[in-house]
């Protein structure tokens, strides 16, 4: 299939199961095509759920390139390691979130994130942040304390999807905070304050460097990435994501396992300017 357009000015892509594999590798082909992008003057953008603590082994990957953590909540200068912009979730509202999903799902249980800190209830069992704070409280309430990029939200036992506590949440949470998940197989959303995605934050940066959607390409893999797929005029959605992708990209790359993301960009690059 031929790709339309011209050669585009800004790539932005997820990570996580977008470009980095599931065995946690970026490979030399996908680096390749990236660093071919830079190179040719295209501004890249890595834009992620990921928090700023989980940035530094991209740095060690790519010594370019902009990035958006948190599902847009952050904008992070990734060669300097340090955030530049944010966009938090009042105290109120945090708590107003933890209040109406307590109601609307009884299993749930939470984990709060601000500056560089992880702090979960006692009941939510971490998949990645053990480390972080092994301890727990009972009720998450007691650190809502400042404005958080975000807050994590798991049925611990399982008895919900991802897409189950989204649609709820969805539901209750409206006009309070905006959510999203990144794995349609945990039992996990990402709750951000009112007004952040990563088509929003994405939006907001190509604004500022002079460009709209028809100078941007986006790949992504989950709901986390739909605003971004739906608001750049050329976007691809992973064919091992969810399958609700392909209703918010124009098109579909091949798997992530098998450097799809590089085999767009390779054939982007051979595009007129």
């Amino acid at each position: 299939m031929s790709i339309p357009g011209k050669r585009p000015k800004l790539i932005a892509t997820d990570l996580d199961g977008t470009i980095v594999a599931d065995y946690g590798f970026i490979s030399d082909r996908t680096i390749a095509a990236f660093t071919n992008a830079h190179n040719l003057g295209i501004e890249i953008f890595f834009v992620t759920g990921r928090p700023p603590r989980w940035m530094a082994e991209l740095k060690e990957v790519f010594s370019f390139g902009n990035a958006i953590c948190a599902n847009g909540a952050m904008l992070f200068d990734l060669q300097n390691q340090r955030v530049l912009e944010e966009w938090l979730m009042p105290v109120e509202n945090q708590i107003l979130v933890a209040s109406k999903l307590r109601a609307a799902m009884p299993t749930i249980s939470f984990a709060v994130e601000f500056e560089d800190r992880f702090h979960r209830e006692i009941a939510y069992i971490p998949r990645w942040d053990i480390g972080m704070d092994n301890v727990g409280v009972d009720r998450i309430e007691t650190l809502m304390t400042q404005p958080a990029f975000k807050i994590l939200a798991r049925c611990s036992d399982g008895d919900l999807t991802s897409d189950e506590m989204l649609e709820i949440a969805l539901r209750e949470l409206e006009g309070i905070a905006t959510v999203t998940h990144s794995n349609g197989i945990d039992s996990l959303l990402e709750i951000s304050a009112v007004g952040v995605s990563k088509g929003l934050t994405l939006a907001r940066m190509a604004e500022r460097a002079g460009l709209s959607a028809e100078d941007c390409v986006s790949f992504g893999d989950n709901p986390n990435d739909f605003s971004m797929l739906e608001w750049t005029a050329r976007s691809w959605a992973m064919a091992d994501g969810h399958p609700d992708a392909v209703k918010y990209a124009k098109f579909v790359a091949e798997p992530h396992q098998d450097d799809g993301v590089a085999i767009i960009i390779e054939q982007l690059l051979e595009l007129p300017e």
